[in-house]
């Protein structure tokens, strides 16, 4: 299907998403991925991480008018090596989803909600969120949680962030779409806050933050 979505946002960042329905050999083309980015490629041995790469080129192409280049720093987020706009990557096996602002970090993640989501509650929420899970949208509510946690995670890029006790996500009901309310807490006890939107589609959730 290639794009799925573009999304202007009032705070100026851009959202894309590509819906992965093309076949190696489509996205290959589709990509015109540069030769050092083909390179790291062709060692994935999975099919379905190779095509999601390949669909996060085919999604930059379209985003852009001149071609980009992607980079790593050395704790993994990604970088254009030749615009200074900020960039969040996000994948699925069926989605590939961006975010770019222009002046501020940003990030954005994706799951599944066919995905089970239990280990989540023991892993990455406070007693608190745990307290405010529902049990008729439980796993709904936990990728949330989850998408939540790690788009502020992404933002941040800091190591070692202890997502239970480090970054709280404000009660909230599962909607089609909304807004979320996040704390970090950083090792010295200050706090950040943060303003998150989400949507859900194709049984999926996407999550989504920009810095200040």
């Amino acid at each position: 299907m290639g794009l799925y979505l573009k999304k202007k946002l009032d705070n100026e960042a851009i959202i894309g998403v590509w819906q992965i329905t093309e076949s190696e050999e489509e996205l290959l083309q589709l990509a015109s991925t540069p030769t050092d980015e083909m390179e790291e490629i062709s060692f994935i041995r999975s099919e379905s991480q190779r095509k999601q790469r390949l669909a996060v080129r085919a999604l930059l192409n379209t985003l852009f008018d001149e071609k980009v280049y992607l980079g790593h720093h050395e704790n993994g987020k990604p970088y254009l090596e030749n615009d200074p706009t900020n960039i969040s990557i996000t994948h699925t096996e069926k989605y590939v989803a961006v975010i770019l602002h222009e002046d501020q970090d940003c990030g954005i993640d994706i799951e599944s909600l066919d995905r089970d989501f239990s280990a989540v509650e023991k892993k990455a929420l406070s007693e608190d969120e745990i307290d405010d899970l529902e049990d008729e949208k439980r796993n709904e509510q936990l990728a949330i949680y989850w998408c939540a946690k790690e788009a502020v995670f992404k933002l941040l890029s800091r190591y070692s962030v202890d997502f239970a006790e480090q970054i709280e996500i404000e009660r909230f009901r599962p909607r089609g779409e909304g807004e979320l309310e996040a704390t970090f807490i950083d090792k010295n006890e200050d706090e950040e806050e943060f303003e998150l939107e989400y949507m859900t589609f194709d049984r999926h959730v996407l999550v989504w933050v920009v810095g200040d």
